[in-house]
């Protein structure tokens, strides 16, 4: 093969082979850009739902290819029955679409008295709170022989309380007491109004220094895969040392720290 014909064969294997690259490129190109509308195709915004029925609110998320959820209901004063209260993630968050927005729904305001339930069985709890509307919140144990098992001792909001957070009530109840008569378990105070925990810590001879009060910020609803949470209502323990499941003993000092 002459030089000549050897040359014109390189300029062409050069001119196909920088063909070719350029059309990978372009193909890359494309790829990448089909990608970033596909990414962003599936992202929308949380719009603002505040205010909303949960009906208008389910309708506009559902429009936006969101899932709505609601995780909780609360009193309000400000917002009306049926309206929502708060939402999660709040309005403006980009969100891939499918994802759940989980909101507090108004039941207005409290218009039920709390009864009073301390001392009674908590089955019979249970149905007065039942017969306002109420219903049972968490209910923790307390080892106590100076009551029966399944007694009430203490419960959270307390009878006649206004302005609480939502519909439920947590109660303490007694149970037989499984420890050695110089001991007892801690039990889980948090939200219990101070009074309360003090009352139940003396019936066992069990006390401590003042309680510490402290400021505490208003929660938010929660993140996508957690559920919201109430307000601490000023008077209520928001920690306690030793912590709930300790062993104690006449000689512990029990400490609180108390929301203002």
């Amino acid at each position: 093969m002459s030089h000549g014909r050897r040359r014109r064969a390189l300029v062409n294997f050069f001119q196909i082979a920088s063909l070719v690259m350029i059309l990978i490129a372009v193909a890359l190109g494309a790829a990448i850009i089909t990608m970033h509308f596909a990414i962003h195709g599936a992202e929308v915004q949380v719009p603002s739902l505040k205010g909303m029925t949960v009906a208008e609110a389910r309708s506009q998320t559902t429009g936006l290819g969101l899932n709505l959820e609601v995780d909780n209901r609360y009193y309000s004063s400000d917002v009306a029955p049926g309206h929502i209260l708060t939402q999660s993630p709040p309005a403006g968050t980009v969100v891939r679409r499918e994802w759940r927005v989980r909101v507090a729904e108004s039941l207005g305001a409290q218009k039920v008295e709390v009864p009073d339930t301390v001392g009674v069985d908590e089955r019979v709890a249970a149905l007065k709170l039942r017969r306002v509307g109420l219903a049972v919140g968490a209910t923790g144990q307390l080892p106590y022989g100076g009551a029966p098992e399944g007694e009430v001792l203490a419960q959270d909001p307390p009878a006649h309380a206004q302005g609480i957070a939502g519909p439920s009530i947590n109660l303490l109840v007694a149970v037989p007491d499984q420890n050695s008569a110089d001991g007892f378990v801690m039990p889980d105070f948090s939200g219990v109004p101070i009074v309360a925990a003090q009352a139940t810590l003396a019936r066992v001879g069990l006390k401590g220094p003042p309680p510490t009060f402290v400021d505490v910020r208003i929660p938010d609803i929660g993140g996508a895969n957690s559920a919201p949470k109430p307000p601490v209502a000023p008077g209520s323990i928001v920690s306690q040392q030793p912590p709930a499941g300790a062993r104690v003993d006449q000689d512990t000092a029990v400490k609180f720290t108390v929301a203002k």
